[in-house]
């Protein structure tokens, strides 16, 4: 299997991120990918006040990607977007996949919410305006069974661990680290996810400046089973292409059966 991880600086133009998302797609598509990934929040980064108006998985965000998978031919991973959520006052926080045919695949919300205080540094509580998922989700690729999370779910390792406990062999992180936790903690955290569950960690991250004067870290990557880095986005706007071999995460979980050993 062949994928791309799309590294994407959305803003507050929502039909500006959505030409961009699709664009790369195009490149994704022409590299050869069965499979993209774009960012956490595809549709809008930028100030609460100018966010989009949420809607449903068969809105016009829905409909765009659908459209691009089934033109391009290619398994798409939407990142995330604002979908309605459970009130008037919070969203969902959710991805969405769709196969060749533009059907949908899956979609999942965001269960982890990050609401962090780091004085100086970072303020954000994301639960004031969106509301947590509840379900855990493994999307059937081809035949390649992919675990399904966003962004601030990589740091609780038990949901990774309930996604191999369920079959995945490939996680996909859809993102939007911001640069002060990224620099240290980002590749850090794919790379425990993989080794501890031995499987492929796919990694898109939203890059660069957006309003409010915040900053996402970017580098995005791809992860094998034995926490190998194994290709990185430079720091820009662009995809990084990379070839999934199933046969090695065989063989890496024949010959170290750590999640067979488990026994809890």
């Amino acid at each position: 299997m062949r994928v791309a991880v799309c590294q994407l600086n959305a803003r507050e133009d929502r039909a500006a991120n959505l030409t961009a998302a699709g664009e790369l797609l195009e490149k994704a598509a022409a590299s050869g990918a069965d499979l993209a990934i774009l960012p956490e929040y595809v549709d809008y980064l930028g100030p609460g006040a100018g966010a989009p108006k949420p809607e449903g998985v068969d809105g016009e965000f829905g409909a765009y990607f659908s459209a691009a998978a089934r033109s391009l031919g290619m398994w798409v991973l939407a990142g995330s977007f604002h979908e309605t959520g459970p009130d008037a006052e919070r969203t969902y926080n959710t991805s969405l996949v769709f196969d060749r045919g533009g059907e949908l695949a899956a979609s999942y919300r965001k269960i982890h919410l990050y609401d962090v205080e780091i004085p100086g540094r970072v303020s954000y509580r994301e639960s004031r305006g969106v509301a947590p998922g509840a379900e855990t989700v493994v999307v059937d690729v081809e035949g390649v069974p992919v675990g399904l999370s966003i962004c601030y779910d990589l740091r609780f390792p038990e949901l990774y661990r309930r996604l191999a406990v369920a079959g995945a062999q490939v996680f996909v992180v859809p993102a939007a680290f911001m640069m002060h936790t990224g620099r240290d903690h980002w590749e850090v955290l794919l790379r425990a996810r993989a080794i501890e569950n031995q499987c492929y960690v796919l990694a898109a991250g939203q890059i660069g400046d957006h309003e409010p004067r915040r900053t996402c870290f970017g580098r995005s990557m791809v992860v094998d089973p034995w926490g190998t880095v194994v290709a990185q986005a430079p720091d820009t706007v662009g995809i990084t292409v990379a070839d999934l071999d199933l046969a090695r995460l065989a063989t890496i979980r024949q010959e170290l059966p750590s999640l067979a050993n488990r026994r809890i």
